[in-house]
């Protein structure tokens, strides 16, 4: 069984303790939690970092004048997720997309946080300082909390999961000349408009022969 003492040893042992951390997170992982989600992110809180997880959202279909070249889309076969349809985005929301998992799912509908204003890859942060990590976050900035954590001296923790969940890369992509995708999303006028994302990360575990002298681990659970 884990508890939030087991998170708390974790962070004091990888030096992590009042750090700001990116989380990328599989509850399942650890076996059995006490207290759940809400247990392991009070473990990171309770040793001063700020937490900001991924709590990315719906997507609309492109319309007809949104069709860009070389965004990284069959447009004919349209295979993503229609779920945004008369839906309007605003950092008070506490909805996430189903697949962004229970430690997301526990930190956005927490009172105390902010959430980036991008209506479909927000990040959301709660711990101290927490508003200067996302609040530069828009539409057409999507990736403007990473670069906040970056100058923050901060970290990525990857809970369970692989490199593909590493959405730091695509920061990493932007800095090496690559112009992110575009998809669509609505805007607070519930009409649709054009966001920046990351795009794919099918890619990102080639990286791991690279990035692992980097890495620090331990074992919780």
């Amino acid at each position: 069984m884990v508890a939030t003492r087991d998170i708390r040893e974790a962070v004091r042992e990888l030096d992590l303790s009042d750090h700001p951390l990116c989380v990328h997170s599989s509850l399942r992982s650890f076996g059995w939690v006490e207290g759940g989600a809400l247990a392991v992110v009070y473990g990171l809180l309770a040793e001063g970092c700020i937490v900001m997880v991924p709590t990315f959202s719906w997507m609309l279909p492109p319309t007809p004048n949104m069709r860009r070249p070389r965004n990284g889309w069959d447009y004919d076969k349209f295979d993503g997720s229609t779920s945004g349809i008369g839906r309007v985005y605003t950092p008070d929301t506490v909805e996430i997309d189903k697949e962004m998992g229970s430690i997301p799912s526990a930190v956005v509908a927490m009172p105390q946080r902010t959430r980036g204003n991008h209506p479909l890859c927000s990040l959301t942060a709660v711990g101290p300082l927490e508003r200067e990590l996302v609040l530069g976050q828009r539409p057409l900035n999507v990736c403007a909390p990473l670069k906040e954590l970056a100058k923050a001296n901060g970290s990525i923790i990857l809970m369970g999961v692989c490199l593909g969940t590493m959405t730091l890369i695509h920061l990493a992509e932007q800095m090496s000349g690559r112009n992110l995708f575009r998809r669509w999303a609505n805007g607070p006028d519930g009409q649709p408009m054009e966001v920046e994302v990351g795009g794919r990360s099918d890619g990102f575990g080639n990286l791991e022969q690279i990035l692992s002298p980097l890495a620090r681990t331990t074992k919780v659970g």
